[in-house]
């Protein structure tokens, strides 16, 4: 008598726990916004602008920032960081990081954004910053910089706190940046496992990923006081759709009704935009909490456009140079300096000089050359120092092969996705010219003076990618 007694009281109480959980999280506030990722433009908006608990959706800028410290060379992916008492101290969901114990700043990297472990993500934050106040300092100037007037940190894992807020719109706006800011790391979050050094980890949005045609990120959250929360990003041809939910009930909840945002934003999208990228935040590490980061130092974009589950291509091993994908467990690409792809971009993309239309200006065919110089490590262990670039006006360029990448609606799209071939395939395209000329169709984007060997690389490279790629003959 007594055991069936204590039977029926473990299912009440289980059932009252129940029910507890449920009216709670119909207490929690919900939240919607959709955009096209590609332009920005807002197509479905619910109390988006309502300032909520983001969960570990917070993760997502304490991994861009950590993006961007490796892109300065503040820190390296090889890093090895010694893990505080506070990081190891964090509960669940954990990686299971001991005080005192260290482990390289690539499995933090993959712990955080694939398991969402607290644990890792507060060792991240005092890896970069020193102290959980410095970097939510540094995570909170970022915000301002991205235009996030809605959000506030205070930790770098979202655990409840007071004071720790953010929106549905902003935490979308976030997740634009990390797709095209970081587009060689933003494979990361479509992982279903990931290997975290102490342990193999399994993705807590694989679900959804798994469910959802064209979905290759980004971010879950939970906690009791915020609800499910999910932002999501899908690519279906050249359409690019974030969606974020804040407040499900449920997991299943959460994935269903980002489902349908996600199909609400792919019905209304047009099939073609170009891609209208938000301006990179300008946040210097010196001046957001902590760091020696040079004023004014900062990330430059490099592509418009990301592929889905994009995985660099191989580069030339050297140990004094770090592994900028190996973070995803991906063969890395050959790694070139910021200033150089500035430069690019920014001679891509100049208005032209003097009175001269711009009409005139664009009729002529732009070539580039780049020949990397010696590299430094000592001076920038994760770059490699600014080449030389030569610019000229021509028709050939040394070997009879190239590659032509495609047609493209705009000079500037073609130049950037040439300059995104260049920094993915630098090895094999070692002396080449990139070359955009305006012609039927649209601008042609080719990389010409090559061997037969060093096309036949890079385009098979590409193939595997699944980027067009054609191998020019002799004939040009």
């Amino acid at each position: 008598m007594g055991r069936r007694v204590g039977h029926v009281a473990f299912w009440a109480f289980v059932v009252a726990w129940g029910l507890l959980l449920a009216t709670v999280a119909r207490a929690v506030p919900y939240a919607a916004f959709v955009m096209d990722a590609r332009t920005g433009e807002v197509i479905y908006s619910e109390n988006a602008e309502t300032p909520l608990h983001p969960a570990s959706l917070t993760k997502m800028m304490t991994l861009y920032v950590a993006f961007q410290a490796i892109q300065r060379g503040e820190i390296t992916l090889d890093t090895e960081v010694r893990i505080p008492a506070d990081a190891a101290a964090q509960p669940p969901s954990r990686l299971g990081l001991r005080e005192g114990q260290t482990i390289r700043l690539r499995y933090l990297l993959r712990a955080a954004a694939v398991k969402s472990a607290n644990d890792a993500a507060t060792a991240i934050g005092y890896a970069i910053a020193g102290s959980q106040p410095a970097m939510a300092e540094r995570m909170n100037a970022m915000a301002a910089a991205m235009g996030m007037t809605g959000t506030r940190f205070v930790n770098m894992n979202g655990l409840t706190a007071e004071g720790h807020y953010s929106t549905a719109r902003d935490m979308s706006l976030l997740g634009r940046h990390l797709v095209y800011d970081f587009p060689q790391y933003y494979n990361l979050f479509s992982r279903r496992v990931a290997d975290a050094g102490v342990a193999e980890v399994a993705n807590t949005n694989r679900r959804f990923l798994d469910s959802y045609e064209g979905a290759d990120g980004i971010k879950t959250g939970y906690t009791v006081a915020a609800g499910y929360n999910l932002v999501a990003s899908a690519q279906r041809g050249e359409v690019r759709i974030i969606a974020t939910v804040f407040g499900g009930t449920s997991t299943a909840d959460r994935n269903a009704r980002v489902a349908d945002l996600l199909d609400m934003g792919f019905a209304a999208a047009p099939a073609r935009a170009i891609v209208s990228a938000d301006p990179l935040p300008q946040v210097a590490a010196a001046d957001a909490g902590g760091g020696d980061g040079e004023a004014g130092a900062r990330a430059v974009r490099v592509s418009g456009m990301v592929e889905r589950s994009l995985r660099p291509g191989a580069r030339p091993a050297d140990a004094a140079v770090a592994l900028a994908a190996e973070v995803a467990g991906a063969p890395p690409p050959g790694a070139v300096s910021a200033t150089e792809i500035e430069a690019l971009v920014a001679e891509a993309i100049a208005e032209p000089e003097g009175d001269a239309p711009a009409e005139a200006a664009q009729a002529e065919s732009i070539e580039m050359i780049m020949t990397a110089a010696a590299i430094d490590p000592g001076a920038a262990p994760l770059l490699r120092p600014d080449p030389e670039v030569v610019t000229r006006v021509s028709s050939s360029g040394g070997g009879g092969w190239g590659v032509d990448i495609g047609r493209f609606p705009s000079r500037d799209a073609a130049e950037r996705a040439l300059i995104q071939l260049a920094i993915a395939e630098a090895e094999a395209l070692q002396g080449g010219v990139r070359r955009v000329d305006n012609g039927q169709g649209g601008w042609a984007g080719t990389v010409v003076g090559l061997s037969r060997d060093q096309a036949d690389l890079a385009c098979r490279r590409l193939a595997a990618r699944s980027q067009t790629c054609f191998m020019l003959g002799a004939e040009g």
